[in-house]
């Protein structure tokens, strides 16, 4: 029997007061109360909070919707709750189950998907500008909270997404394309929170929904999926032309640029790749400089290990020693059963940077990949400082490829 009754609960004075078997009533000098359980589990002791006394009990009829909440769901308990929920926690410790999962395994599975949008979007307040903000729930208001708004999140899987976006994969390609990257943040931010099991099922959907107009743009792979496709380059059979498209997708370059580029034109010291205007795209072209992140000099220092750094050679040498064909990178797409084509990296990468880098400005991306920015614009920013914020995009987006980057902290979907 507990040491603890109705009524010193009621005039304890500031402080712990224990009941027996590790519960106790905690008293804030505000008078504020609550039940905290101590246990063992896992070769540790664990503090767990129960919930706040209920001062005012009243007799709970059958049939009253209270009667029908769990006790472990229960987050306003009298003294003898109290003790049944620790009741039970103290059995699952010695069952060798986590107790305060156990105690949140249901709160947290009955998140739904327009809860979890909106505990999202709060998390992201400090990255995103308003502008963002409104973009991001009013598409998710518009066609996905129709849809799965009231589902729970550990209930979504592919089929569900499928649905969300089927009504606008063909009409609205580019509203469908950031709508599933904003779902698929949302269910990525519960699989964080423990909400759910798992990350989006952006594989089992792709083979779900058929191809997207592209309205003369290149087939470009969804950005979330670009971690994996680059590890399983890196896990395949090292080849030249895998070499130059990893270098392709760190650096957000053409094909073009990549093959034809020499030796002469990379400074390992500087982290610079200087790409003079012969080797970029259009009669205009100017010279241009590409950042260099860390993932972008491994795949160098490897390609120098394999065909040597010759100032005048093609850094990714055919068989014969001349520049890789175009073909040569296509086809490695083609093997591997993908519709998207080495181009379409340039749009993951620009899609990234608007979803997962707003604190990094437009005009930054587009240098980056370099379509032209007015000089105004660069002397807004001062032109070190211009590239400097390049270099920080860069380094993220080879961050995020490599797996190094949490969703979490990058993302702005």
């Amino acid at each position: 029997m507990g040491k603890l009754t109705a009524t010193t609960v009621k005039n304890a004075k500031p402080g712990r007061h224990a009941d027996g078997e590790g519960l106790y009533l905690l008293v804030k000098p505000t008078g504020g109360r609550s039940w905290l359980l101590r246990v063992q589990f896992d070769g540790s002791r664990r503090d767990i909070g129960l919930g706040s006394v209920d001062l005012a009990p009243r007799k709970i009829a059958s049939g009253d919707p209270v009667d029908d909440i769990p006790i472990l769901d229960r987050r306003l308990l009298t003294l003898a709750e109290a003790r049944e929920k620790a009741a039970i926690l103290r059995r699952l410790a010695k069952a060798g189950r986590d107790p305060v999962a156990e105690r949140d395994k249901d709160r947290r599975a009955s998140r739904t998907f327009k809860d979890a949008a909106e505990a999202y979007k709060k998390s992201m307040a400090a990255t995103w500008t308003k502008a963002h903000t409104a973009r991001f729930i009013n598409s998710l208001t518009e066609h996905a909270y129709p849809h799965i708004g009231a589902k729970p999140v550990d209930q979504i899987d592919a089929a569900a997404m499928r649905d969300a976006l089927g009504p606008i994969w063909t009409t609205m390609p580019v509203t469908a394309g950031k709508l599933r990257q904003r779902i698929a943040a949302v269910l990525n931010y519960s699989n964080s929170e423990g909400w759910r099991p798992t990350e989006a099922p952006l594989r089992a959907l792709s083979f779900m929904l058929g191809d997207r107009p592209n309205g003369g743009n290149y087939p470009a792979m969804p950005f979330e999926e670009v971690p994996a496709f680059v590890a399983g380059l890196e896990a395949d059979a090292e080849t030249m032309g895998k070499l130059a498209l990893r270098f392709l997708i760190f650096t957000a370059a053409r094909s073009g640029e990549v093959r034809k580029t020499t030796w002469a034109h990379i400074d390992l010291e500087g982290r610079m790749w200087n790409r003079p205007a012969d080797i970029m795209k259009g009669r205009k072209a100017k010279a241009h400089s590409v950042t260099l992140n860390d993932q972008a000099i491994a795949v160098l220092q490897r390609a120098a290990e394999l065909g040597g750094s010759n100032p005048d050679a093609p850094i990714f040498p055919g068989s014969k020693g001349q520049a890789l064909s175009d073909m040569t990178i296509s086809k490695i797409m083609r093997d591997k059963g993908l519709a998207f084509v080495p181009h379409g990296f340039r749009s993951s990468f620009r899609d990234w940077a608007a979803e997962r880098m707003p604190s990094i400005p437009d005009p930054v991306a587009e240098a980056a990949l370099a379509h032209i920015v007015p000089d105004k614009v660069v002397a807004a920013y001062k032109r070190t400082t211009f590239i400097e914020l390049r270099r920080t995009l860069m380094d993220g987006w080879g961050s995020f490829l490599a797996g190094g980057q949490n969703v979490r902290h990058l993302r702005a979907v």
